[in-house]
């Protein structure tokens, strides 16, 4: 079977908050089920990583501005 790709990632990001919050506590774990380009998988890594500092809830808004930025357009 097939893994999903970025535009399937998205969507779910876009309409699962749970399923958001998992891939900001835990990106490895949740990125290894999609099969993503080496350079959409370094820039959702970076997108994670530069929002460190900030609040679990800041955190996945950042990744979600990040995703639409970049993918959603």
């Amino acid at each position: 079977m097939e893994r999903p790709k970025m535009r399937e990632l998205i969507g779910r990001v876009m309409l699962d908050q749970e399923f958001l919050q998992e891939l900001v506590r835990d990106p490895d774990t949740v990125l290894a089920q999609y099969d993503l380009e080496a350079d959409e998988r370094a820039a959702l890594m970076q997108a994670v990583a530069s929002s460190g500092k900030q609040s679990p809830g800041e955190r996945v808004r950042a990744l979600q501005v990040v995703m639409m930025k970049r993918w959603a357009t």
